[in-house]
């Protein structure tokens, strides 16, 4: 009977040992996804930040490509209030003649 409790006693320690182990390595993958969690966070708070500076840029961009097009037409409409003026101060002329 002494030797069955020994034995037992053997096979207890020997299944706490190599639960103790398992249970470490459980510890040692669940820190690895604690921080594989972190850097999910980090890589989400700099993806929403890339985000915002390329809305900023992309309106940047539009109002800078806008410039030509205001500067074109303020010189077409300036051409055509030219070309009305010349046409109006003509017919002047040709009043006044």
């Amino acid at each position: 009977m002494a030797e069955d409790i020994a034995v037992k006693v053997a096979e207890i320690e020997q299944r706490s040992k190599s639960n103790t182990h398992r249970l470490d390595k459980v510890e040692e993958r669940q820190d690895n996804l604690d921080k594989l969690v972190s850097s999910v966070e980090v890589l989400a708070t700099r993806q929403e930040t890339v985000e915002t500076d390329v809305k900023e840029i992309k309106s940047d961009v539009k109002a800078l490509t806008e410039r030509p097009a205001k500067r074109w037409d303020g010189i077409v409409d300036k051409l055509i209030w030219l070309a009305v003026s010349g046409a109006v101060g003509f017919l002047a002329a040709q009043i006044v003649r």
